[in-house]
Parts: structure tokens; C-alpha cells; sequence
């Protein structure tokens, strides 16, 4: 299709393609019961397939509601939604009509089956008489389709502006891939970044089922945040502050008490609020493990890297000597995705192998000169389970792992072996820097240099803000390392730090053998 795809979002992210405002009495003088816009947090897309996708949005005529409902009555709202294969909606190619349900904050989730694949859709909802903005979605093609997609991650809503959200969405991705912390529960001042407070988070730390609805509310609000929803289609998957700082599997990273409610009440407030399947609910646990395969190309495997794992050895944290972190039995996948993991490597028959998770799977030696200290909540943490990982990669075409935390770029050759200059190199790890959290970045280039040192199988590390952009064909990956240089006030340009390209290599265990990156 050829599509104004710039004059698109432009009108759905500025407005102009909402209704105009009414007043309390028109509202009531045409029946309806809403007297302001339902649609203040914008539309959404997720977990596209070949023939269709989720459509997301939630209703809150005043998001920040004290109560976490979006200031919505306590009564089910119908939601109509159009589908169509343009961007005026002159031509609709489904349509339909669901509940957005009081019990379920009003959020509604469409699965649209049946439509063609490899091809742009737009969508749209209206609920008693007014319009949502629109947004632009994908399904995914059947063969092998070159594609770009945009990798992002940590978002504090107190340390800056979503600019790098806006600069994203610029760039027009196809799919974008966020990998964690997409919120956080402090409250206010709760972690603070060098630069200070810029906004100001919803009074209280996220306990209770109304904190977390309210958290994400104040996040969905943001209009950056917004553009960048509405572009394209999203992969989600959540990390930790989605829930609770460092938190694993059953055990509060606080000790506090009643933890099972508090993440159980995270869960449904983080499915409430995101393009997510149905199919993710599933009793006490919020599946976020998923795969997506970009026709024959690509295949993403998105990891859970929280909920199944063992409790962090030796009380967390960045330290030294701490032995049990080596322990075979430790697990951070945990059995069952453990065994998901390894099928669908080994199963695969895409030309490219696509890891998604949220922790850095290289190791990290944050000591300067003799000795290593290392973090104990990233792989690091799980060294026995990451080296059958990264055994499995070797055998797998063209493994690539895409991972967030960090709030720094990193470039990362991972092997079997880390300590070992000759050890091949079984795949390459793509680490995005925060789109907020830690407030304005820098470029420390002494400290750059000797982290860069202790850990020679990193080539590149950045302190700025930003994001990747990535162009994947059948014989190479192109990646653009973004970056902003501030974003406590508003306006940053995104520009090009680090740029590299990865050949695509042959037979089963060639990303072994693989060509060193060419970097420009």
C-alpha cells in the first residue's frame, strides 16, 4: 500500500483526528453519560500474526482519578472499533463491538483474525458518540519481508521527558519490542536521578491493585508515549519495576508481607493495560514468553526473566566471591520455559533467531583492575544456566539477543566462555539504554574506557538516553544505536551514535564463525 505514513501520525498524535469537545449539557442532551473524552490514553497494538493482531485501549475520562478507575461509573461501557486497510477508513475491513468491563478497569482487548498478511491496517474506536485517536497497525507477512523494527526499555516518569518515545516514532518502525520497565512503583522521589525530579509520579509506592492501575494511567497520558503506540504494532514484556524493584519468582525483593496479592494485583493491572492475548492470563501467572515470527525471516522469542526464577544469591546486589551464583541447579528461566526455550530454538526454521529479555546476558565485570564484581540480579547471577543458553544459541541460525535494564547502550559478543580471548563467539547482544530512567545521560569517556577494558568481549557502551532502530534482511542486521542528549526539558534531536551490521551466516552452528560486525 502506498500510505502518507508521516502525515498519519501527525494528525492521529496531534488530535486532529479526534471529535471536537462537548460540553456536560450537549453530552446529556444526545444521551450519553460520558460528559468528557473516554479516550485519554490513547490506542494500542500488540503480538502481531499473519492474519491479524490485539487491539488495546482503556477508557478514563480523568486518568488520574484518585481511585485508579479513570473516573469511569462503576457500569460495563460498549466500545465500538473499526479496522480498515486505509488511513481515512474509507474502506473498513472488520468491525464489531466489545465491553469495555468496570471489573476490568474498563480496558478493552480486540483479537482480529482473518486478515491479510504483510500488509498496514489502520484502527480506530468510538464509545457514545465520540471518537478515539487512530493508529496504525501490521500483520505479518508470510515469507521472507525485510523489516525494521525499534527495541526499547525503562521508562521513569519522574527523571525526564518521553522524547526518545517521539523520536521512535518518527522514524516509523514496523514492530517495536519493549523489554521492561515500562513503568515503576516508587513513589514520589522514590528513586532519584542526578538531575533531579522533572515530574512527579501519583502520590504513594504501587501496592495495591488502584496504585498500579493509576501508575499506568499516568504513564498511558503522555502523548510522546502515545505516538509511539500508535505507529506500530508492540511486543511487551515486563521486568521487574512493573511489580516491584529486583523482585523473584514468589519472593519480594522488600520482604514485605502479602506479596502474592501485591504482584497478582501488578499482573492484571499490567494485562489491563497493554496489547497482550488473552491467552497470557493464565490463573496466577501473566505469560509474557511468547514467540512471534516475522514470516520466515526472523522469529522473536520473548523471555521471562522474573517470574520463574530463583531468589538473587548472596543478597543481591553488585558483589564479589560470591559462589553460589555458579551453582548448576540455579535457574532463572525456571524448567518449564527452560524446556519451551530450547524447542522453539531447535524447532526453528527462520533465517534469524531473535531473543527478547530484559536482563544483560553478558558478563559484567564492574570492577576496575584485579578481581570482578558482577550483578548479581542479571545472568551474571545464573552463570551454570547461561552457558547451556548460550550452548543452544550455537546451534541455533543466527541468534541475536535484544536485552534492556542496563539505562545504558551495549554492544556484547557472548561466549561459552568469557574469561577464555580465544572462546568463539556464539552470538552478539544488542543492549538498548533507557528511554528516561536516570534522567539526562552523558558521556563519561574515562570510565567508558575502562569498563570497555575489564570486559573485552564489549565493544561499545553509551550513557545517553535513547533507543535501538533496526533493519533485519535475509543476509544482515543494520542497528543504530540512538541517542538524546538530554531530556529534562522537552525538544531533543535522536542522532546515530554507534552503528553496526551483523552478516547473516550459514548452517547450524555458523554464528560461531560468524564475521566480526562491521561498525561505522
Amino acid at each position: 500500500m502506498n500510505v502518507d505514513r508521516r502525515a498519519f501520525l501527525t494528525a492521529a498524535t496531534a488530535g486532529l483526528l479526534l471529535p471536537q469537545s462537548v460540553t456536560p449539557a450537549a453530552a446529556a442532551s444526545r444521551g450519553r453519560t460520558l460528559a468528557a473524552d473516554p479516550f485519554t490514553l490513547g490506542v494500542a497494538s500488540g503480538d502481531p500474526s499473519t492474519d491479524g493482531f490485539v487491539l488495546w485501549t482503556r477508557l478514563a475520562v480523568d486518568p488520574l482519578s484518585g481511585d485508579g478507575r479513570g473516573g469511569m461509573p462503576a457500569r460495563d461501557v460498549d466500545v465500538a472499533w473499526q479496522v480498515a486497510a486505509d488511513e481515512r477508513f474509507t474502506t473498513i475491513v472488520e468491525s464489531g463491538t466489545a465491553s469495555a468491563r468496570a471489573r476490568d478497569a474498563h480496558s478493552v482487548h480486540v483479537e482480529l483474525k482473518g486478515l491479510e498478511p504483510g500488509r498496514d491496517y489502520f484502527y480506530r474506536f468510538k464509545s457514545e458518540g465520540r471518537l478515539s485517536p487512530a493508529g496504525r497497525t501490521r500483520t505479518t507477512p508470510a515469507g521472507e519481508t525485510p523489516l525494521t523494527f525499534a527495541v526499547a526499555a525503562c521508562a521513569h516518569y519522574e527523571h525526564g521527558y518521553y522524547t526518545a518515545y517521539r523520536r521512535l516514532a518518527e522514524q516509523e518502525p514496523e514492530l517495536v519490542v519493549f523489554l521492561g520497565d515500562y513503568m515503576y512503583e516508587y513513589g514520589p522521589s522514590g528513586y532519584t536521578a542526578l538531575a533531579g525530579r522533572v515530574r512527579t509520579h501519583t502520590p504513594g509506592k504501587c501496592e495495591t491493585l488502584g496504585d498500579y492501575r493509576l501508575r499506568h494511567a499516568q504513564y498511558k497520558s503522555d502523548h510522546d508515549l502515545q505516538a509511539a503506540h500508535a505507529v506500530a504494532p508492540w511486543l511487551v514484556a515486563f521486568d521487574d519495576h512493573e511489580v516491584e524493584n529486583n523482585w523473584a519468582g514468589p519472593v519480594s525483593s522488600t520482604g514485605a508481607p502479602g506479596f502474592a496479592r501485591r504482584r497478582a494485583d501488578a499482573f492484571r493491572a499490567y494485562y489491563e493495560n497493554m496489547p497482550l492475548r488473552r491467552a497470557s492470563v493464565q490463573g496466577a501467572v501473566l505469560r509474557v514468553n511468547r514467540r512471534v515470527s516475522w514470516g520466515t525471516l526472523a522469529r522473536f522469542h520473548l523471555l521471562d526473566t522474573r517470574q520463574f526464577r530463583d531468589d538473587q544469591a548472596c543478597l543481591d546486589g553488585v558483589r564479589a566471591g560470591c559462589d553460589d551464583r555458579l551453582a548448576d541447579e540455579r535457574t532463572l528461566l525456571g524448567a518449564d520455559q527452560w524446556r519451551w526455550l530450547e524447542g522453539g530454538l531447535r524447532g526453528s526454521d527462520a533465517r534469524w533467531n531473535l531473543l527478547g529479555q530484559q536482563i544483560m546476558m553478558a558478563q559484567r565485570d564492574y570492577k576496575v583492575g584485579p578481581g570482578r564484581e558482577v550483578n548479581l540480579d542479571s545472568w551474571d547471577g545464573y552463570a551454570a544456566e547461561r552457558t547451556r543458553l548460550l550452548g543452544s544459541l550455537a546451534r541455533t541460525s543466527n541468534p541475536v539477543v535484544l536485552t534492556g535494564d542496563a539505562h545504558m547502550h551495549h554492544l556484547a559478543e557472548l561466549k561459552t566462555d568469557f574469561d577464555d580471548p580465544d572462546a568463539p563467539v556464539v552470538a552478539r547482544e544488542l543492549v538498548a539504554s533507557s528511554v528516561a530512567s536516570d534522567g539526562d545521560g552523558y558521556r563519561d569517556r574515562t570510565w567508558i574506557a575502562e569498563a570497555l577494558q575489564e570486559n573485552p568481549h564489549i565493544s561499545y557502551i553509551d550513557q545517553r538516553r535513547g533507543y535501538l532502530m533496526a533493519r533485519l534482511t535475509r543476509d544482515e542486521i543494520s542497528v543504530d544505536f540512538r541517542t538524546l542528549d538530554y531530556i529534562s526539558r522537552k525538544g531533543a534531536r535522536a542522532k546515530t551514535a554507534h552503528r553496526l551490521t551483523i552478516p547473516a551466516t550459514t548452517g547450524a552452528a555458523a554464528a560461531a564463525q560468524a564475521a566480526a560486525p562491521r561498525v561505522g
